[in-house]
């Protein structure tokens, strides 16, 4: 999957600004697909555009510059579900904190415990989220389906690291003693 069908699947349902698209790959419901910058987002639109997947208009704001809103076309819908029902990628799963917990012995203590209460805070809220998503959308089966896949991956997640956190500080080094003379 790529920005590309990223925006597909945003537009499918309504129309959208390429802030709007940013939104949702960074804080919205899309967040958990694939990672969007700005600098791959516009790109992919005036691509999609240009293939006849996408159209565009530009809406006039008081007092702000003109939004440019884009909006799926018949062929965008049907290239959309091309591209779903070809081969899927791997699923690809990045973690700044397992990098961390990787080295946590070359770092103290101290820090590697507060790093992991921070990150199991972190999921925490990630997991109230999919709740909060859940009851605003429990009536669609298909979001239902894929938000309850990510509540029991949070679950897991948040299970694992309250059993076994103490683990990872024990592996972190003893801060330096400080010399008496000192």
């Amino acid at each position: 999957m790529n920005v590309k069908t990223l925006c597909l699947s945003i537009l499918y349902e309504g129309e959208a600004t390429g802030y709007d698209i940013r939104q949702l790959c960074v804080e919205g419901e899309c967040a958990y697909f694939i990672e969007a910058s700005f600098g791959s987002i516009y790109p992919a639109l005036a691509k999609l555009e240009d293939e006849g997947l996408v159209t565009s208009r530009t809406e006039q704001q008081s007092g702000k510059p003109a939004k440019k809103v884009y909006s799926i076309t018949e062929a965008g819908r049907a290239a959309f579900a091309d591209e779903l029902a070809g081969p899927l990628g791997e699923d690809v799963f990045r973690s700044p904190f397992l990098l961390f917990a990787r080295f946590a012995h070359i770092l103290p203590r101290d820090l590697v415990e507060a790093r992991a209460n921070e990150f199991l805070e972190k999921n925490i809220a990630s997991h109230r989220k999919l709740e909060e998503a859940f009851a605003e959308r429990s009536s669609n089966a298909a979001d239902t389906w894929v938000i309850n896949y990510g509540r029991a991956v949070m679950e897991v997640a948040e299970r694992h690291m309250r059993s076994h956190m103490h683990e990872l500080i024990t592996l972190a080094r003893a801060e330096p003693k400080k010399d008496a003379a000192e």
